[in-house]
């Protein structure tokens, strides 16, 4: 940090970044001339097949041309080494180490083909281990050409050669921030960073039909992503290190922290709720949940017996006794969904796969079990569903008898809407209801699943006043306060430890972009070295690291700009002036998106990193929006995240009983936040 400048152009990569690279490259280096030294010294004044002088001659050469190279690598890890992240003063020297060892690209390029032209044609009659070991060294070096060339469009900044020149003293003393100048070259410099993006997100999804709707979707997501990190100069490793450290500086403060007060019961009534109650129904809705993703996920769950049990069903004739299921060409995602739920075909009113971005697959059966019309709702599984995930604009979502501003993540409420007008235009709930008139409407979903469960349900509350929703690991980012606090009495949302997903909304991502550059601009430490103790600490755990915090430095300190002078935005930047302190706001354009209706948190009881065959026990309890206010970095915030693991953690609380009903003040590290 900042991103290297070289070749008149910014790269995607630091000068500190060359230590590991480098290092690799050196070790492997290191091993082909020791092996092309014993091949010259066993066989020196032994070369007298008919292309012996030409062996000769290419192991001279390409000694030497591997001794310079070797000395080059040393020449970059060592002073890639040197310095901090911030402080790349001592790396000034990296461009020209960069630069010669590309030089040196050149002659071992022309000595490959030179290898490879002698192998073919002047290699007849020499002994098999030399031209054996010619071969080798020869699909070497074109192995790590290769490699190198691979590593340049990785590093590739398609946006580099667009930044300014360095600018002049004068200009760095006295910026006018707001003249036109300035700011139509930060609108150029967006325009062409959203349109890089879009051609990204249309390279990745060159499956999908290049419609209106996902045009529209692909420009909408591109303006989110482009603008996260614009106003800094970090690189990919510089982020990495900062959610290292931030991780470890969490488990400090979690560790020395006094317990915090939690809530006993509901946050929607003053009466105490009956916990066991509500997990014991949070359980048997997650079964639908979880059944809803179809065959990849119960062959997931089941890896053994799954794709055994559901080969008898797929590509069988399916004629008109599934005539309710659409979109499941194969039988083989409604066969999933009978073994899981344990429901007959005839409990089915309506399955539906048909996925586009915007309409996800869902469907509605009875459960006698609970007496309940019961909608359950596909979480994430295709690139579809993804750019559903990804359209997070604020969109207005009215709702007769709310006070106050109601909008919503617009990707799950249009998805919401879909299935609004399926259920009321179809005559699906109709139907279901003319069936079992005295049964309940249960909505139910997981991730995408649970938030657009959420929305559906306010949309559906005032045509069904008795509707309950049980929404699992939803997006942070889903509804505004007034929905949030409307959807409480009916709504119950369900987050695992320190899911992610739930704690996903721009505030928050922007919060944690600001606490990973006071991370990074406070710690005086090499990003080796920090990037070592880091893995080594998610691996094998232990103490965190006694780095420096960010209470450490001055506040007036974390006010000054973090990027070099090559920057396109070395002022003005939002993210710098909320350094300034902690009360600073947040400056971001997307309006404030909160959690869904009550929040039953489930956290596992005990050490936060235990034996893998220590039985794991689990605890909840109701917990507040504001616990979910910050990003929790641990290496569980992907797993916890996973449909089966919210299953097993409920199935354990309530088959098992290995949990408390009535939470201890000893472990509430959901609500240990920085």
């Amino acid at each position: 940090m900042p991103g290297m400048i070289a070749f008149g152009r910014r790269w995607g990569i630091a000068s500190d970044d060359l230590v590991f690279s480098g290092s690799f490259e050196l070790f492997v280096r290191v091993l082909w001339w020791i092996g092309t030294l014993a091949l010259y010294t066993l066989h020196k004044g032994k070369f007298d097949c008919s292309g012996g002088r030409v062996l000769h001659s290419y192991l001279v050469v390409l000694l030497v041309l591997l001794a310079f190279i070797i000395l080059s690598l040393c020449a970059i890890v060592y002073v890639s080494a040197q310095g901090t992240i911030t402080n790349p003063g001592p790396r000034r020297s990296i461009p020209v180490l960069v630069y010669v060892r590309a030089m040196l690209y050149v002659p071992e390029l022309i000595w490959a083909i030179l290898g490879a032209i002698w192998v073919s044609d002047d290699s007849r009659g020499c002994e098999p281990a030399e031209v054996g070991a010619v071969i080798a060294a020869v699909v070497a070096s074109w192995i790590l050409l290769l490699s190198t060339g691979v590593g340049v469009l990785f590093v590739f900044d398609p946006l580099g050669s667009r930044l300014p020149g360095p600018p002049s003293q004068e200009q760095l003393g006295v910026r006018d921030l707001e003249s036109s100048e300035g700011s139509q070259l930060l609108s150029t410099a967006r325009s062409v960073a959203v349109r890089v993006w879009e051609s990204r997100l249309r390279l990745l999804c060159c499956c999908l039909p290049q419609d209106e709707s996902h045009r529209a979707a692909f420009s909408s997501i591109a303006q989110l992503v482009s603008g996260f990190f614009s106003d800094t100069d970090l690189v990919p490793s510089d982020i990495a290190v900062g959610l290292a450290l931030l991780h470890q500086e969490q488990d400090k403060k979690e560790q020395c922290r006094d317990p915090d007060e939690v809530l006993p019961h509901s946050p929607s009534s003053p009466i105490a709720e009956d916990l066991e109650a509500e997990l014991e129904k949070a359980a048997h809705c997650m079964q639908f949940a979880i059944a809803a993703y179809g065959w990849p996920m119960y062959v997931y769950s089941n890896p053994l017996t799954g794709a055994c049990k559901l080969s008898g069903d797929c590509c069988k004739t399916q004629s008109a006794e599934y005539d309710i299921v659409g979109g499941d060409n194969m039988g083989c995602h409604f066969s999933s969904i009978l073994h899981s739920t344990g429901l007959q075909y005839r409990d089915f009113i309506y399955v539906s796969f048909h996925n586009q971005i915007y309409e996800i697959p869902f469907f509605v059966a009875l459960d006698h079990k609970r007496e309940a019309v019961l909608v359950a709702i596909r979480g994430t599984l295709s690139l579809r569903d993804l750019l559903t995930d990804l359209s997070a604009d604020c969109e207005n979502l009215p709702v007769e008898g709310v006070s106050g501003t109601c909008y919503a993540h617009k990707g799950m409420s249009q998805a919401a809407g879909y299935i609004y007008k399926k259920l009321l235009n179809d005559g699906i709930l109709n139907q279901a209801f003319t069936i079992a008139p005295e049964y309940k409407l249960v909505i139910t979903g997981h991730s995408l699943g649970g938030g657009t469960a959420s929305l559906l349900a306010i949309l559906l509350r005032s045509s069904f006043p008795s509707l309950q929703c049980y929404a699992f690991s939803p997006p942070g980012g889903l509804m505004s306060k007034a929905l949030a606090e409307y959807s409480k009495d009916f709504v119950v949302s369900v987050v695992l430890g320190k899911d992610l997903v739930p704690r996903l909304s721009y505030p928050n991502m922007e919060d944690l972009k600001r606490r990973i550059l006071k991370m990074v601009s406070n710690c005086n430490k090499p990003k080796y070295r920090i990037l070592l103790q880091g893995c080594w600490y998610e691996l094998f755990g232990g103490d965190p690291d006694d780095f420096p915090t960010e209470m450490d430095r001055r506040e007036e300190e974390l006010s000054q700009p973090l990027l070099g002078e090559e920057t396109l935005l070395i002022r003005g930047s939002s993210s710098y002036h909320s350094l300034a302190s902690e009360d600073s706001p947040v400056h971001c354009a997307h309006l404030p998106l909160y959690l869904p209706g009550r929040i039953l948190h489930i956290t596992e009881d005990g050490p936060s990193r235990r034996s893998c065959f220590s039985q794991v026990r689990y605890r909840a309890e109701w917990s507040s929006e504001t616990a979910f206010r910050s990003v929790l970095i641990s290496p569980r915030m992907i797993a916890d995240h996973m449909p089966d693991a919210v299953l097993r953690s409920l199935h354990s609380m309530t088959q098992d009983r290995p949990f408390n009903l009535c939470p201890s003040s000893l472990s509430n590290s959901h609500l240990n936040v920085i």
